[in-house]
């Protein structure tokens, strides 16, 4: 945020929260279900990504989310008044579907944002994941591509022409060419969909995501806990933190090179130097 604190969800705990330089915190919104992504709007409030809830396990000092909460009932994007904390909802469904379990969430500069739905899971069936386009205005939604496999992260490139998705199950990259605001080109159908990064060796899952100036994408790596930076020309780099959960990244300060992590499994944010700047988002607050 302009004032060096950082905005966050926490989904076991519900809410918005703001973590300010010195490390001490305050709730900004209590958002009910579960929060899991957030972008600032062109308005200045704060847009949440909320899957509706999650089951929790814990052990070994790792909590994690484990099926589908008891009360859950469905996803939405919330929106946040970061003045005054009151939250409303923006939409719960799409085309008369509920959504499943919005994830996260990126602005473009035109101010209609793209979103993923990773689904829900009760340990027997899971759903099929969908990215999504909509304006924060609530006069529009849609879905943009459906049929993806836990899609998770969403990020745009530095040009704005390309979005990029990671797929959690699958760890890879999906980048689809951005024809116009929520609209990508899909030559040839399903099997050619859009350019691929990764998959990942062995047993990795993909998390949220950033995006650098340079255009690599760096994703939230889970289990090899890190960030994984992908290049769209080829090669990755792994960078470990201490946290087999590690689901997000973002970037600021005045070179944008200071990340802030998400280390999720032990409940910590870290800040740190990243080698590269990083893309700046459309909008702040």
């Amino acid at each position: 945020m302009a004032d060096g604190s950082v905005v966050l969800v926490e989904i076991k705990r519900q809410t918005l929260t703001r973590v300010k330089p010195d490390g001490s915190n305050e709730v900004i919104a209590k958002l009910g279900g579960g929060p899991n992504g957030a972008a600032v709007g062109p308005d200045g409030a704060v847009y949440v990504c909320n899957n509706g809830g999650f089951a929790w396990q814990e052990g070994g000092g790792i909590t994690a989310p484990h099926g589908t909460a008891a009360d859950y009932k469905t996803g939405s994007i919330q929106r946040v008044d970061l003045k005054t904390g009151a939250v409303s909802v923006v939409y719960d469904a799409c085309d008369g579907k509920p959504l499943r379990g919005p994830n996260d969430i990126v602005f473009d500069a035109a101010g209609g944002f793209w979103f993923t739905d990773l689904g829900k899971s009760d340990g027997d069936k899971m759903h099929m994941g969908h990215l999504h386009y909509a304006k924060p205005d609530g006069s529009m939604i849609k879905l943009v591509r459906e049929g993806m496999i836990s899609p998770n992260g969403v990020g745009l490139s530095p040009d704005g022409k390309t979005v990029w998705v990671a797929e959690t199950h699958t760890s890879r990259v999906w980048g689809f060419p951005i024809t116009g605001p929520g609209e990508i080109e899909q030559p040839g159908g399903l099997f050619s969909p859009g350019s691929v990064l990764g998959p990942l060796p062995g047993y990795q899952l993909l998390d949220s995501l950033a995006v650098e100036a340079s255009g690599k994408v760096c994703c939230a790596t889970l289990v090899n806990g890190g960030i994984t930076a992908f290049d769209p020309n080829g090669g990755t780099e792994h960078t470990a933190y201490p946290d087999p959960l590690v689901t997000n990244i973002c970037f600021g300060g005045p070179d944008m090179q200071t990340a802030w992590v998400t280390a999720s499994g032990t409940g910590k944010l870290l800040k740190c130097r990243w080698p590269r700047p990083g893309l700046k988002l459309a909008f702040n607050a």
